[in-house]
C-alpha cells in the first residue's frame, strides 16, 4: 500500500532514472493531456510531497502525480518487456535514451506550470519525509480538533503528509492507544510523541523494501492485516473494523488489551500476509 516511505522511494527511482535525461518520448494518456508534447524537453527532478509525486521538466513544467491505492511507477531499461500490467492501465510514459519510466494505475495525473504546484501540494501539511518536517507545526495541527479521532487524525494529510492507513494502525498500536481514541483525550505527554514516532518509523523504512514495524523475526507489522492472529505482546486475538477518513472507510487493526480506547465492535477478517512489500 503506497504510503509515505513508499512515494519517497518512488520518487528517488525516478529521479536517479530519468534527471538530467532528454525525454524521446512523453506520452500522457489521459484526454486532458494526449496532445501534450514533452519530448526534447529535460527532466529536472523528482521529488516526494506526502502521497504526491512531482517531476519536474524543462520550460517550467511539472507531471504531477498520485499512486492512490493501486498505482506505481516502473523503470525500464531499452529493450526489457514492460510487466506492470496491461497496456489500457498505463497512464503515462517519460523515456530516455537511457530509461523509461511507465506510470501505472495512476488516479491522478496532471501536467502544470511549476509555479503552480502549490495548488495540488499546498494544502499539505508538514511532510514527514521531507527536507521541511516540523513536529510542532505536526502537532498543532493535530490538537486543532481535538475531539477527532487520532486514526482520522493521523490519514488526514492536512494535519501531516505520509501516514496511511498501515502507519495509522501501528502507530496507535506503538503508542497503545486505539484509533478511535479523540486527540484531546490522548495520555498526558503522548500527544507529542505521536509526530515524532510517526517520523521515525518512515525514516526508518525509506530505504526497505518490505515495511517493518516490529524488531520481531518473522514479523513485520504488530497489527496491520493480522487479524484475528494472536497480538505479539499479550496473545489477545487482533480485531478489526472500518474506520473513515473523511472519503472511505479502511480496515483499521487493533489489539483490546494493549491499546487503551474506544472502539466498534469488530468485524471478520481474512488473516492476510506477514508483512506489507512495496513494490512500486
Amino acid at each position: 500500500m503506497p504510503e509515505g516511505d513508499t512515494v519517497w522511494q518512488a520518487a528517488r527511482r525516478l529521479h536517479e532514472a530519468l534527471a538530467g535525461g532528454e525525454l524521446i518520448r512523453g506520452d500522457l494518456r489521459v484526454p486532458r493531456y494526449a496532445t501534450a508534447d514533452l519530448t526534447g524537453r529535460r527532466v529536472l527532478d523528482v521529488t516526494a510531497r506526502g502521497k504526491h509525486l512531482l517531476t519536474r521538466i524543462e520550460g517550467g513544467l511539472t507531471l504531477h502525480s498520485h499512486l492512490g491505492m493501486d498505482g506505481a511507477w516502473k523503470v525500464y531499461a531499452p529493450g526489457r518487456r514492460w510487466s506492470g500490467g496491461p497496456a489500457h492501465r498505463i497512464r503515462a510514459i517519460l523515456g530516455t535514451p537511457d530509461r523509461t519510466a511507465v506510470g501505472y494505475r495512476l488516479p491522478v495525473l496532471e501536467l502544470l506550470r511549476t509555479a503552480d504546484e502549490d495548488r495540488v501540494v499546498g494544502h499539505l501539511g508538514p511532510d514527514l519525509l521531507g527536507p521541511g518536517w516540523d513536529p510542532a507545526q505536526a502537532l498543532a495541527n493535530l490538537r486543532a480538533d481535538p475531539s477527532r479521532a487520532l486514526g482520522e487524525a493521523l490519514l488526514d494529510q492536512r494535519n501531516l503528509a505520509g501516514v496511511g492507513n498501515v502507519y495509522k494502525s501501528e502507530l496507535c498500536f506503538l503508542l497503545g492507544v486505539t484509533p478511535w481514541l479523540p486527540v484531546g483525550e490522548l495520555p498526558a505527554g503522548l500527544a507529542e510523541r505521536v509526530p515524532l514516532l510517526a517520523h521515525r518509523l518512515l525514516e526508518a523504512n525509506r530505504d526497505r523494501p518490505v515495511r517493518r514495524t516490529t524488531p520481531l523475526r518473522g514479523q513485520d507489522l504488530f497489527v496491520y492485516g493480522r487479524a484475528p492472529r494472536p497480538c505479539a505482546r499479550c496473545g489477545t486475538s487482533v480485531r478489526v473494523a472500518d474506520q473513515g477518513d473523511g472519503s472511505r472507510e479502511r480496515p483499521t487493526y487493533w489489539c483490546p488489551v494493549c491499546q487503551r480506547g474506544p472502539a466498534p465492535r469488530p468485524r471478520a477478517d481474512r488473516p492476510r500476509g506477514p508483512g506489507t512489500a512495496r513494490g512500486t
